[in-house]
This record gives structure tokens, C-alpha cells and sequence, in this order.
């Protein structure tokens, strides 16, 4: 009789998958906001400058929730330039996963300290509470004029 031996690794079965949230942007944002989020002139605006101040209060975190979620459409302006694009939505997306991509954009890209971050709980509130994309531009504009000086 023949034994063998397999060297296996102790991992959880359910153990969660990390989330490569650089190639989950460079599949799903990467096309209209480029690799460094810096936007697309005419196109697409850059990500890297409103996070700091939307991840620093909970309307503004509700903010990106929505935005992943819902997409947004209508005229906004950032750093004094206009963009009229319409930004899908990423509903299909598990809140894991789309909290993983915000967070990937506002903590690595535009580099915000990662001391409040979005969450799949945050998401998954959301969802709760569907809107369209007018709106989502509605409430952008709102919680922006309440945070910048």
C-alpha cells in the first residue's frame, strides 16, 4: 500500500477573495477617467481632487455611494472646467466591491488619508434608496456648496 502526502495550505473555505480594486478601476473607470483618475478633457472630469471633500463628511461619502451606484448625468464643473457627460451606472456591482473601487480612487489615487473610508454597509443603505442620475447631480452640487469655502 502507497501513502501520499499533499502539502495543503490551511484556508477558511468561505475565506474572502481580496479585492484588486486597481484593476476592477482599470476595467470599469479607466476608459473615461484614464489610469491616474485625471480625467479626459472634454470627456470625463479627473477624480482626484473632490474626494478630500466628500470623504470627509457622511452626505458626501452618501455622495460617492450614489454616484457608483446610480451613475450621474448633467452639466458639473470641476477646477473651473465643464463636463457634460453621462457616467454609468455600476448597480451590478456587489457594495464589496464597489467600496473597494472608491476607496481605491480616493485613498490611492487623489490620495486622501484613510481615516474615514466608504463602506459595503454605506452601499448597501444606499440601495435602499434608489434616485437617477439628475438627481445624484443634484445632491453632488448640494453637498459640495455646503463644503467648499
Amino acid at each position: 500500500m502507497l501513502l501520499v502526502a499533499v502539502y495543503s495550505p490551511l484556508v477558511a473555505a468561505d475565506a474572502p477573495t481580496p479585492i484588486d480594486a486597481k484593476t476592477l478601476f482599470n476595467a470599469n473607470c479607466a476608459v473615461c477617467h484614464r489610469p491616474t483618475g485625471a480625467g479626459t478633457p472634454g470627456l470625463a472630469p479627473p477624480l482626484t481632487d473632490i474626494p478630500a471633500v466628500l470623504m470627509s463628511s457622511s452626505e458626501g461619502r452618501r455622495q460617492l455611494a450614489m454616484t457608483v451606484l446610480y451613475g450621474m448625468y448633467g452639466e458639473i464643473t470641476v477646477n473651473e472646467r465643464r463636463y457634460n457627460f453621462k457616467m454609468p451606472a455600476f448597480s451590478q456591482l456587489e457594495d464589496e466591491v464597489l467600496a473597494a473601487l472608491v476607496n481605491y480612487v480616493s485613498h490611492d489615487l487623489a490620495q486622501v488619508a484613510a481615516t474615514t473610508t466608504l463602506t459595503a454597509a454605506d452601499l448597501a443603505a444606499e440601495r435602499n434608496h434608489p434616485v437617477d442620475g439628475a438627481a445624484v447631480r443634484a445632491h453632488r452640487t448640494q453637498v459640495l456648496s455646503s463644503n467648499v469655502p
